[in-house]
């Protein structure tokens, strides 16, 4: 196959953002790479993250839905945590037998000095947005709010088989591409 061939194809492929490392860190990096897809186009994100922040998975996921992407979502290693919001907001998830996803109920913290009454405030709108986002989640992922629970309390890591069987992933076979 010639050059301008392969060039012609690497075009006309959907682009591929790489979903690495801590949300939070790359927030910026990867909204701005959704952004460039067009509104209603397909993009595959390739996932090997242990999470981020709470409001970070939301509007990752908010921004794969409001633009209607057409996003395939690939596990490569771990997809954990608050990463797993943007995963369930891909139409087709994929996963390998040696992926793993740490579902868990939310963690927060503060590293401000907030006062008495700011901290009642923020533990009341935590566990309103934790309900909230499982509800969303379970949504998502097409499954009972009760299995969700199951795996979010107090912890579990989900593997690449698990997902796939659960029928919330296809699974990928790695042993065969030997080179």
């Amino acid at each position: 196959m010639g050059k301008q061939r392969k060039r012609e194809q690497a075009a006309e492929s959907p682009p591929e953002i790489g979903v690495i490392g801590d949300l939070t860190d790359r927030e910026a990096d990867i909204c701005e790479k959704l952004l460039e897809v067009p509104v209603g186009g397909e993009c595959r994100l390739y996932f090997n993250s242990p999470g981020g922040g709470s409001y970070t998975a939301i509007a990752m996921l908010a921004l794969i839905v409001l633009r209607d992407l057409r996003a395939t979502g690939i596990v490569l290693g771990e997809c954990s945590s608050a990463a797993i919001w943007p995963l369930a907001a891909c139409r087709r998830r994929m996963v390998t037998p040696y992926s793993v996803l740490l579902f868990h109920p939310m963690r927060w913290q503060s590293e401000e000095s907030v006062q008495l009454s700011e901290a009642r405030e923020w533990a009341r709108h935590f566990g309103d947005l934790e309900q909230e986002m499982d509800k969303l989640l379970a949504d998502f992922l097409d499954i009972p709010v009760e299995q969700l629970d199951q795996w979010m309390k107090p912890g579990r890591y989900v593997s690449g088989r698990e997902f796939a069987a659960a029928g919330l992933a296809e699974m990928i076979d790695l042993s065969g591409r030997k080179r």
